[in-house]
């Protein structure tokens, strides 16, 4: 296809950056389809907790989108905590208080979309 504009990556040929910060134990992200490749939308993140491992309580003014790859664990959103497993597709709207975190005993990995203009490929896992 000549002058086209589509990206194909593979999961595993993208590099994971351990995501560090307060509350932060055992993140790491791939920036699968960003800012970087003119996405004009949504920013592609893929995620992997560790077993006993979370995300930040925390919260921000976009939504995502989080759709779960393997592993098992629950989420936490405004005080309200849900069982999470392979297959369970989740919508975290603005503004919401909310963590993930690995209960199971292995990686819990998440794809998780969200607007290419939030610092999508920062230091903060916005999931």
């Amino acid at each position: 296809m000549e002058n086209s504009t589509l990206i194909k990556r593979s999961i595993q040929t993208v590099d994971s950056k351990k995501i560090e910060g307060d509350g932060i134990d055992g993140v790491t992200m791939r920036l699968l389809v960003g800012r970087q490749d003119e996405a004009p939308t949504f920013a592609m993140r893929h995620f992997s907790i560790d077993q006993g491992g979370s995300t930040p309580l925390h919260q921000h003014n976009w939504e995502h989108e989080v759709l779960i790859l393997s592993g098992s664990g629950e989420m936490e959103c405004e005080g309200i905590v849900e069982s999470i497993a392979v297959g369970d597709a989740i919508f975290v709207p603005p503004n919401d208080i909310h963590q993930f975190r690995n209960t199971g005993t292995n990686s819990l990995e998440f794809i998780c979309i969200v607007p290419v203009e939030s610092p999508c490929g920062e230091p903060i896992p916005g999931s």
